[in-house]
Order: structure tokens, then C-alpha cells, then sequence
């Protein structure tokens, strides 16, 4: 993809076919505020630089029947979302449908370049396949703070090695095209705005409780990353004064307390100690690898077990006291809640509202649904995408 879009007609023009399909010229005028003489103009421009296409006859509206628009159909995204123990790569075409999907367990820890090396593999296995003879754009999210402008990872916690690498830089040289990087929950937010649970909301708290937890934050539509690229950092929020010592250096932080990795922590202490039968039975079973995940305990909460439910009562309400405080702050119109420790379900859930609901205003919550996610695993991927779209259908 060389042809950027010459203004902001055009740059608008794209983004809503890009949102909403393919659409007649008269139904593209009804969205801008154009002229139908400037519409055609800007519209035959596009068609010149091969973004976008004709697309067979639109319904009569009384007149001559105009033809459909559509975003040229071969156009690629590669959407990678790389958490801490696994990455996800995905392609999609111009309207960010998901053409094809990979998963595959990684630790972040091995550093960028192993990771990398991974990413690439899984890039070709997807090009291979006939899915795309090339990437016009790739979209990368990664599981710590990014300094947005550069693309480029500021002392992530839980990323040994990635401080200072210039991700956007090196994949974009690897891949041939261009490429964005931001922080996993953004994109999630990003995903589930437009595919999911937000579609139809300006302003949302997106919260991935995985590994590590984050905030997206949506405002007005638009993802407010703050003024150097941090915001949302909410894992490291204290929510237990002189509590557990945190992989950022502070003590307490609601992600020493509940994350992927201290649910694992409190699970194997739960079952070693003998508190929890259903646990202390998986990690004697035959073929057990040593870690306890929160499918684990979500298992255990499932069949009953009084010291699994309490480990994520106790986390939502952790959790919920966080949110709360944010929901008086910011007033949003919806919280969604996704990551891996979602696989908690209706527990968590019901933990994190009971502490909301209570803490904060009824002005706040009066009419404030907190839903988990629906994409799953491909919200990152989808948000992926989106980044780099937004970036592409703008003025160059």
C-alpha cells in the first residue's frame, strides 16, 4: 500500500467503509459533511489511487442507481498481539475481518529478538497459506508501557530486555511495510470497540487481567494514552499498604496481589498448605507440570471449592476497589473486562461489580453495565489491525 489519502474527506471517506462496509455514494453523503459535487470529486480521487473500488450497483434511492464503494479487497493487515506467555498473530483484510489466526505459547521474558524471530515464523506460516502476498500495514501490541510517537517499550515490568528496543523500527525493516506499536490493553480496547461489547460507546475502561493488569481508556472514541504513552497503567495502583513486594519496585500493587501470576502463586500456596482439596488433587495428579493457571482455578471454583472461590472473590474485590475509584474519576459509559484471568467467569465478575456498585456514586453507576469481553483472544488482534488502519487512512 503506497497511496495515502490526500486530506480529511478522504482519510473519513475510508474509515467509515472501513467500519461499515461497502456503501453507496448517496449513503456515503449522508455520513459527511460534503457537497454531493466535493463528495464525487474526493470519492473519483480515491478510486484513482486504488484504496478503494467499485463495487457493483447500490439500491435505487428514486434516482439513477450509483455504484457501491468499497476499500480495495486485497489490501492486508497483520495484526500481532504478544502478551507474556504467548503471542497471537493474525491477518485481515481492509474492514478488519479476521482472514486467519495463530497461537502460540512464548515467554516475553526471552527478549525482542526471540519473540521477533517467532512473530516472523508465524507471519509466513499465515502468507503461506494463501492468505496474503504481503502486509500493507502491521499493527504490534506488547504487555508494558510504550512510548507511542517512537514505538518503542519504556522499562516494562514484567518485559526484561525490551527497555529501549525499537520495536517499530526493526519489524518494519523485516516485515516491508509500515508498522505501529502500543500497549496490549489499548488495542483490546481498540478490538472490542470495533468488533465487540463497545461498538456502540465513546467513552470506556477496557481492563485485561492477564499476566500483568492494564487499563485502556476510551474518550470521546479516541484511546487517551496520556501525555508520554502510560496511561491505563493501573497494576500498579497499591491497594495493600506495605503488601507484597511488586515486579515494578513498590509494594502492594494490585497486580502483586491479583494477576495471572499471583493467582498461580496463591493457588500452588492454597493447595501445598492443603486448604484447597480440589487443588492439592491437580498438582498430586499424574502428569502435572508444576504450574497451577487460573484455568485451574476456575476448574476448582467450578466443583465447589471453598479456597478456589475465595482466591477470586478476593481478587475481584481487590480489583473491584480499583475500578471503583476510576469510575468516580472518569464516569464512563461501560467497563469491559477481558484478559486470560477472564476464564474466572461469573465469580470475578460479580466480585468486581459488588465493589463498584457499592463504592462509587449512583450518579456513576446508576445505569453502568461491567460486561466481560466477547472477542476473546482476538480483540488484540483486531485492535492490532485498527491501529495501523488509523495510521494508513490518514494524511500522509
Amino acid at each position: 500500500m503506497t497511496a495515502r489519502p490526500a486530506n480529511a474527506h478522504q482519510a473519513r471517506l475510508l474509515r467509515l467503509l472501513r467500519d461499515g462496509g461497502p456503501n453507496s455514494r448517496a449513503q456515503l453523503g449522508d455520513q459527511v459533511d460534503l457537497s454531493r459535487s466535493k463528495l464525487a470529486v474526493e470519492v473519483d480521487r480515491l478510486l484513482e489511487t486504488g484504496l478503494v473500488v467499485a463495487d457493483g450497483l447500490a439500491a435505487s434511492r428514486g434516482g439513477r442507481r450509483s455504484h457501491n464503494i468499497r476499500l480495495a479487497p486485497e489490501l492486508r493487515f497483520l495484526g500481532v498481539d504478544i502478551g507474556a506467555t504467548s503471542v497471537d498473530v493474525a491477518v485481515t483484510n481492509a474492514e478488519l475481518e479476521v482472514l486467519g489466526h495463530v497461537n502460540q505459547p512464548m515467554d516475553v521474558r526471552e527478549g525482542p529478538v526471540a519473540v521477533f524471530e517467532q512473530v516472523l515464523a508465524m507471519a509466513a506460516k499465515l502468507k503461506a497459506s494463501g492468505l496474503a502476498e504481503g502486509f500493507d500495514g502491521a499493527g504490534i501490541g506488547v504487555p508494558g508501557p510504550v512510548r507511542f510517537p517512537e514505538g518503542v517499550p519504556v522499562a516494562p515490568p514484567i518485559m526484561p530486555g525490551w527497555d529501549g528496543f525499537p520495536v517499530r523500527e526493526a519489524l518494519s525493516q523485516d516485515l516491508g511495510c509500515p508498522v505501529m506499536v502500543d500497549n496490549d490493553v489499548n488495542l483490546m480496547a481498540m478490538g472490542e470497540q470495533h468488533a465487540g461489547v463497545a461498538r456502540s460507546v465513546h467513552d470506556f475502561l477496557c481492563i485485561k487481567i492477564g499476566t500483568g493488569i492494564g487499563c485502556g481508556i476510551v474518550v470521546g472514541g479516541e484511546v487517551y494514552r496520556g501525555t508520554t504513552g502510560s496511561a491505563g497503567d493501573i497494576g500498579h495502583i497499591q491497594v495493600e499498604p506495605d503488601g507484597r513486594p511488586c515486579a515494578c519496585g513498590n509494594r502492594g500493587c494490585l497486580e502483586a496481589h491479583f494477576s495471572g501470576a499471583a493467582l498461580a502463586r496463591d493457588a500452588e500456596e492454597a493447595a501445598n498448605s492443603g486448604r484447597s482439596p480440589e487443588l492439592a488433587a491437580l498438582v498430586e495428579a499424574e502428569g502435572f507440570d508444576g504450574r497451577l493457571t487460573a484455568a485451574d482455578v476456575a476448574a476448582a471454583a467450578a466443583a465447589g471449592d471453598a479456597a478456589a472461590l475465595e482466591l477470586i472473590r478476593e481478587g475481584g474485590n481487590r480489583t473491584g476497589q480499583v475500578i471503583a475509584g476510576l469510575v468516580s474519576f472518569f464516569n464512563p459509559g461501560l467497563v469491559v473486562i477481558g484478559g486470560g484471568v477472564t476464564g474466572l467467569g461469573h465469580t470475578l465478575l460479580a466480585a468486581i461489580r459488588t465493589q463498584v456498585y457499592r463504592q462509587s456514586l449512583p450518579l456513576a453507576t446508576g445505569n453502568l453495565p461491567i460486561v466481560l469481553g466477547e472477542l476473546g483472544p482476538t480483540a488484540g488482534v483486531i485492535g492490532a489491525a485498527r491501529l495501523i488502519s488509523d495510521h494508513l487512512f490518514s494524511p500522509a
